[in-house]
This record gives structure tokens, sequence and C-alpha cells, in this order.
């Protein structure tokens, strides 16, 4: 399908850790994380999409929800070219006992399981972990 997905992602942080879900591209042979998040429905704002998918994924509520800002994404995943705009935002999650997890399984709606963790920054860059979309570790690293 050649279209642009629209998509929320909410960063949240645990001292210099970041809640990624773990992904693994099998024609690169490669494991890469993301935040958490997905796509944004017609109608619907970037903001009210990210809290329904994290209620979705983590049955948990965000407070203190800030835009950090935009993200353009084209890629290859599984030979399969994709183009993203991705709204990216930060937050706190309410369910407290979610930052004391070391990772947690999370069962999309298509059935899919996911491994998520908590992961700290500088495990990301250039020969180390693989963290996306292109630009967000950069947008992290000088956002304050």
């Amino acid at each position: 399908m050649n279209r642009i997905r629209p998509i929320a992602l909410c960063v949240f942080k645990n001292n210099n850790r970041i809640l990624v879900f773990e992904g693994y591209d099998v024609i690169k042979r490669e494991t890469y994380y993301r935040p958490l998040g997905g796509g944004i429905e017609f109608g619907e704002s970037g903001e009210v999409a990210v809290r329904r998918e994290i209620m979705e994924e983590l049955h948990s509520e965000i407070e203190e929800l800030k835009h950090l800002g935009f993200l353009e994404n084209i890629f290859v995943h599984n030979g399969n070219t994709g183009h993203e705009i991705v709204m990216i935002y930060d937050g706190a999650l309410v369910k407290a006992e979610l930052y004391e997890q070391v990772e947690m399984e999370v069962i999309e709606a298509n059935g899919e399981r996911i491994r998520v963790v908590w992961k700290s920054l500088h495990e990301f860059g250039e020969g180390k972990s693989t963290l996306y979309p292109n630009g967000l570790l950069e947008m992290l690293r000088t956002a304050h």
C-alpha cells in the first residue's frame, strides 16, 4: 500500500532509560527498538491517538503529555517500503508499577505478542542498538 501513515509515539523516561518495544526485521536480520504508540485514525488528534494506543498496550493513562515534535520516517521493514509522519510525545505513565518492571509482554490488537523493555539512551547510536524512527535519538538528546 503506497500511502503515508500518520502515527503518534510517546517516550516514557525512567532515569536515563526509555520504554521501547523490541522488533526484528527478518530480511536485514536486525533487532530494533521503537517507543510505544501507533496509528492515528481519521478524525483523531495525535494526542487522542497516543492516549488510546497506550491504554490498549499498557492499560495505563498518560499524564504530563507534551508534544516534542514531528519526524518523517521513510524506511524498509521486512522488504517493504514504509513512509510515516510521526508525532513524538513525552509523557508519564499513571500506573507507577510499570516503571518497576524490567520487561513486559504486550499483546497487540492483531494478537501479535511484543516485548517491551526499558533501555538506556546510552545503548543507542552508531554501532549500538538501533532506535527508530530515524532522528528520534537526536531529538531526545537535545530536548530538555
